[in-house]
């Protein structure tokens, strides 16, 4: 395979996005690791001779404006003039009943899952068309999903997902795929990068605070497989020659996707709410009214 130029946002140490960075700079590809706080990027990747690292927030236009134009400085140089690949890693994640939800958290994850990488696209475009390459979402099993107490996360991620199959469909004129990666369950950082759970003392859940609590850590529920095991598992999809499209990748995505599209309503949310304490307190509400 030829040496690809890609770049890739949200590159903290212990994420899927140093994880993909890495994998990719030892198969020979050049590689620019962005993060918004840089230091967050590990020495196992910066050191490596074939990776630039850049400041990038995506929620900032003139960051993100500022690191379009160190890549095409870059490229341009090499006598490259472009990139191949853009990956849209930075993410968020907020776990709290929809009813508790603290607005300007939710507005603040959206900032990063959708609109950041909306914007992230924006600034890049004209490089990508210059060497007809690749955009890589990488949305979750999640945006598919109506999981309890992650509403506002799967919400975000269902909105990146429908813009990125839509972007497929506008960029497709200019030579340019785009790939959706609806990511399973990977063990991360990245819970304890999101907003405290603290549930307001007055919340209707307040019953059962210590099961969502145990969501929320990651305690509770099926655990995933390291960044590095999931990054040698979509480099192909990441630099290949694709149309592009969905990707369902990681544990439990392929019963995700099944889930998603042939169970019956019902049934789904028996599955959903199956050991997260709602059943728990309707029973509580129940009591309460009798």
């Amino acid at each position: 395979m030829s040496r690809k130029t890609v770049l890739i946002t949200g590159c903290s140490a212990g994420g899927i996005g140093a994880a993909l960075a890495h994998a990719l700079a030892k198969r020979g590809h050049q590689v620019f690791a962005t993060a918004r706080n840089t230091s967050k990027i590990p020495s196992t990747l910066t050191s490596l001779p074939n990776v630039t690292t850049l400041q990038l927030d995506v929620t900032s236009a003139s960051s993100v404006s500022e690191a379009a134009q160190a890549v095409a400085a870059a490229t341009q140089d090499q006598g490259t003039r472009g990139l191949d690949v853009l990956v849209n890693n930075a993410g968020a994640g907020y776990t709290m009943p929809l009813l508790d939800a603290d607005l300007d958290d939710a507005q603040r994850l959206y900032e990063v899952n959708v609109w950041g990488a909306l914007r992230t696209v924006q600034a890049i475009a004209a490089l990508l068309i210059e060497k007809g390459g690749r955009v890589v979402n990488v949305s979750s099993m999640g945006g598919a999903l109506h999981t309890p107490w992650v509403g506002i996360y799967s919400s975000s991620k269902a909105a990146l997902t429908n813009l990125s199959e839509t972007l497929r469909l506008e960029l497709a004129p200019f030579g340019v795929s785009v790939v959706t990666l609806m990511v399973g369950l990977i063990s991360t950082p990245f819970r304890t990068n999101q907003p405290a759970f603290i549930l307001p003392p007055t919340s209707r859940y307040a019953a059962i605070k210590d099961t969502i609590a145990r969501w929320a850590s990651g305690e509770a529920g099926p655990k995933g497989c390291s960044a590095e095991e999931f990054a040698e598992s979509v480099l192909d999809d990441v630099v290949g020659s694709g149309k592009g499209g969905q990707l369902w990748k990681g544990p439990k995505s392929g019963a995700a996707k099944f889930v998603s599209k042939w169970v019956p309503a019902s049934m789904v949310d028996g599955l959903l709410t199956n050991q997260n304490g709602l059943d728990e307190l309707a029973k509580c509400v129940k009591k309460g009214h009798e």
